[in-house]
């Protein structure tokens, strides 16, 4: 194996009364593309600070090659002193760097070089700090959610920008697809201690079930032996007069063991408050347009969204999202057109921005609106603390100034001041930035059981494909068009030519509640050709090779999560590795296939 670039060892560090870090380790290979995972408060960010030079630890050694270059990307960038983007992206080039691969880096990622650093917002300033580390090409590049901010086609060139670097990237980001795309190794941030996986993000989920699984067993083993050994020394054999002093020794560190061990962090509990049942209708549109200074951002939009619908919109920032929420929501007017709510709507809104939050609230006073110390959770009376906890906030943050919060924990606590009021409508505005994996995961769910309706803008492609019934994706001019499904059908019906949802707009006489959108006649098509003996072949027996596929990627993700493998048998370790990146784009070749013969075979039979 090649020298590593960078690496910590035993790295211990402390805020306050709880170690943040307990004998963290990780060491990074030219080449390397590892993502630090890992609950909010873990330690992931603190871990790459070290990382980079600008935390000191309390313990341990960071080794950087010498001759290496390390650059850092920061969850929020600091301009002072730059009067330009470009001077900011400029300060990043090295002695030897090309002048002009400033121009060309603030080119590709939408940006002049003339914004003033003071007035722009919070995509243009990351893109500028992308461009700022990007530019210089380093050994190492080291990225705290550089997704953050960042809209759809940003997040995709980014993608491909950093796949064709030859640096080594550690990444923190909680956008799965993202990992999934870019990382070839793990590192979980877990009480204190990292652990590593030689995989992907895409395996490290299960691999960290197994690990919490089996800790549990050991636990419950070390719990029977002092069971076991306190009805020895209890009740030891009749007329003995002195134990023996190695076992009573032995139990001592058995119960010192116990009370030291660090208990993994609570889940974060999430309920939605339930208002009254919504009509069947929760709004519709029919050819409705909005323009600001003459750019016209929604043109001839017509759209139905039903109850127990969740619309997902998506497209580059300035697109026009926010503002088709404030139509459907009937918070702004159209220029043209109607908008038509349906009856007994209690919406509740997550704004992005988090402008709603004074800073100097305290917690408490954010979940109760200042009144007392209750919370009523669906017609119940909570304490504050208690449902607090359900967040991950520990009873003492109840007086905790919201300006000392971290970010993850305001985004927790807009989600709970959010679910804790009725609602039969969420309308939710970036819901995901600063979440960890496991909260999104109890989001995911707790959308997919909400009985009411959803309208989400998000730039999470993985989060969209789990949670959405439907996809409003920009065209061009201000068009809009639906598409059923999640993210990833919306990438393949545009491939295809095939818009999912029949335009409507101008049946003007249906009735909204007996005659849904999708039921509307399709326009004329040309007819469609029927298959041939292969494609028959091949839509019968795909499903037996994509069962075959996800047999054979289970065994070898089980065979990979062997910690001792790498280092027992480096040749398995390797064949195994390169077949299971192989095994998955075969699945994913067969699946989309299957999909497409799926979708032609449908138009066929009409």
């Amino acid at each position: 194996m090649a020298p590593p670039v960078l690496a910590l060892k035993d790295i211990h560090l402390t805020f306050g009364g709880t170690p943040l870090l307990e004998g963290a380790e990780m060491t990074v290979a030219p080449g390397d593309r590892i993502c630090l995972v890992g609950r909010n408060g873990s330690g992931k960010s603190t871990l790459l600070k070290i990382a980079a030079g600008f935390v000191e630890p309390d313990q341990g050694t960071r080794f950087a090659h010498p001759g290496a270059s390390v650059r850092y990307l920061p969850q929020e960038a600091d301009f002072e002193g730059f009067a330009t983007t470009r001077a900011y992206v400029e300060a990043g080039l090295g002695p030897t760097d090309d002048p002009y691969l400033a121009d060309y880096m603030l080119s590709e990622l939408s940006l002049t070089g003339e914004e003033d650093p003071a007035f722009i917002s919070g995509g243009e300033a990351r893109r500028a700090a992308l461009a700022r580390v990007l530019v210089a090409r380093p050994d190492v590049l080291l990225l705290d959610e550089p997704t953050n901010h960042l809209d759809l086609p940003a997040i995709e060139w980014l993608e491909a920008e950093l796949k064709s670097l030859k640096s080594a990237i550690v990444l923190i980001s909680h956008d799965r697809r993202f990992l999934e795309n870019l990382s070839r190794a793990t590192v979980w941030i877990d009480r204190g201690v990292a652990r590593r996986l030689e995989q992907g993000f895409a395996a490290f989920e299960d691999w960290r079930d197994k690990v919490l699984e089996e800790e549990e067993l050991e636990r419950h083993k070390l719990d029977r032996k002092i069971i076991r050994e306190n009805q020895w020394m209890h009740g030891g054999v009749t007329g003995r007069r002195k134990r023996n002093v190695r076992r009573v020794r032995e139990l001592k560190d058995m119960r010192q063991s116990v009370r030291e061990q660090r208990q993994v962090q609570g889940s974060v509990r999430l309920d939605a408050s339930e208002g009254g049942i919504s009509g069947r209708l929760v709004v519709e549109t029919k050819r409705i347009s909005k323009s600001f200074d003459d750019r016209t951002v929604v043109s001839d939009l017509s759209l139905r969204v039903m109850r127990g619908d969740c619309l997902g919109l998506v497209g580059p920032n300035g697109a026009g999202k926010t503002t088709i929420l404030k139509l459907l929501t009937g918070a702004i007017e159209p220029d043209s057109g109607t908008v038509r709510l349906g009856t007994n709507l209690e919406l509740v809104s997550l704004d992005q921005k988090r402008d709603e939050l004074n800073p100097n609230w305290t917690v408490s006073d954010a979940l109760t609106g200042g009144r007392g110390d209750q919370v009523i959770i669906n017609g119940k009376a909570r304490h504050v603390a208690s449902y607090m906890k359900d967040f991950l906030f520990q009873p003492e943050q109840r007086l905790t100034p919201l300006r000392v919060l971290s970010g993850g924990e305001r985004a927790r606590l807009m989600l709970a001041r959010a679910l804790a009021k009725p609602s039969n409508v969420l309308v939710l505005d970036e819901p995901t930035n600063d979440l960890d994996l496991e909260t999104l995961d109890l989001l995911q769910e707790l959308l997919a059981d909400y009985p009411g309706t959803v309208l989400l803008v998000s730039h999470d492609r993985d989060f969209l494909d789990r949670v959405v019934t439907s996809v409003l994706a920009p065209d061009d001019n201000g068009h809009w068009t639906e598409f059923a499904g999640g993210y990833t059908d919306m990438l393949t019906q545009r491939k295809s030519g095939k818009p999912a949802v029949a335009a409507w707009a101008n049946s003007d006489d249906r009735d909204p509640v007996t005659s849904p959108v999708r039921d509307a006649p399709p326009a004329p098509s040309a007819p469609q050709r029927k298959l041939s003996f292969k494609e028959k072949h091949a839509l019968e027996t795909l499903p037996a090779e994509i069962a075959k596929l996800e047999r054979e990627i289970k065994a070898l993700t089980l065979k990979l999560a062997d910690p001792a493998l790498f280092s027992r048998d480096r040749v398995t370790f390797d064949q195994a590795s390169a077949r299971l990146a192989s095994a998955q784009k075969d699945l994913e070749t067969c699946e989309l296939k299957w999909l497409d013969l799926e979708e032609r075979r449908v138009a066929i039979d009409g």
